[in-house]
Parts: C-alpha cells; structure tokens; sequence
C-alpha cells in the first residue's frame, strides 16, 4: 500500500479547487494509498482557509463548510494525523543547518519535512505530496520522492 505525505500546501486542495486539486483528489480516493499529515497541519490548514478568506479567494460564508470538512477526514482517518515529538524538532533544527543557507526552509516546513523523513524511515510512506516548491527541493536533496501537485496536473 503506497504511503504519502501530504503537507499543508497540498491537504488545502482537498477543500479548495485550484491548480493540483485533481492529483491529490486521486490519491485521496484511491483505496490503497495511505495519507499521513503531521499534527502541525490541523493547525496550518485552517490557518490556509483563513488566509484564502483574507485574500479574497474564498468568501467568509465557506470556511466554516471546509473546516467541517477537514476535521470530519481527520475522524475518518481520510488523513492520518502523526504527533510530533522532541525529535522532530531535533530533525527539524538538523534539516535547517543542512540545508537553510543554500534552499529556502521555514520553521514550519522544516517540521513538516522532520515528520515526513520520520516516516519514511519506518516505511509508512515513500512520497513527499507538496506545492510549495522550495520545500519539494529540500525533500528531494533529503532523499524523497516528491510529488508537486501543481506541476503533475501541468502536464
């Protein structure tokens, strides 16, 4: 069963259709695949929901309807939520030294990286799903697969 790491940029196109949406719809439906997400994303995406509010793209009325949503595919185990522990920050902080002076790596993205490398360490998933390109260039220089949603439904 093929496991997946999905990443706030990539779990938003679960509840908002943009550019990538139908990748990560398909890996979503697919009953062999296993979707992980950190803990830190129940925090970020609703956050992204917010964001999008803010910026126009959604209207006030829907983010309730999304966040329904997200939290019902958390009970669901849609996505499987994965707790961070003191070593994720510890990888996190290792990821940032390595790799911070040559690639953009924020805080948040180093700690949503820890996690992933985590579990592809244990063999839970083999591909890093993320739309923000300068943190698949760090997932791909850690030894990852990396699927970017947003250039996959370009072709």
């Amino acid at each position: 069963m093929p496991g997946y790491f999905l990443d706030s940029s990539a779990i938003g196109k679960l509840y908002h259709i943009e550019l990538g949406t139908p990748v990560v719809q398909v890996l979503a439906t697919s009953s062999d695949a296993s979707l992980y997400i950190s803990r830190l994303a129940v925090v970020e995406v609703p956050s992204a929901f917010a964001g999008k509010v803010r910026s126009g793209e959604l209207a006030a009325a829907d983010i309730e309807l999304l966040r329904v949503r997200f939290r019902g595919d958390l009970r669901r185990k849609l996505l499987r939520t994965v707790a961070m522990n003191s070593g994720h920050f510890r990888d996190a902080e290792r990821l940032i030294s390595t790799y911070g002076v040559h690639f953009r790596l924020r805080t948040l993205d180093a700690l949503q990286l820890a996690v992933a490398l985590d579990l592809r360490k244990r063999n839970f998933v083999e591909t890093f799903v993320c739309a923000d390109k300068a943190l698949c260039r760090v997932a791909e220089a850690s030894g990852f697969a990396v699927l970017n949603p947003e250039i996959k439904s370009q072709h």
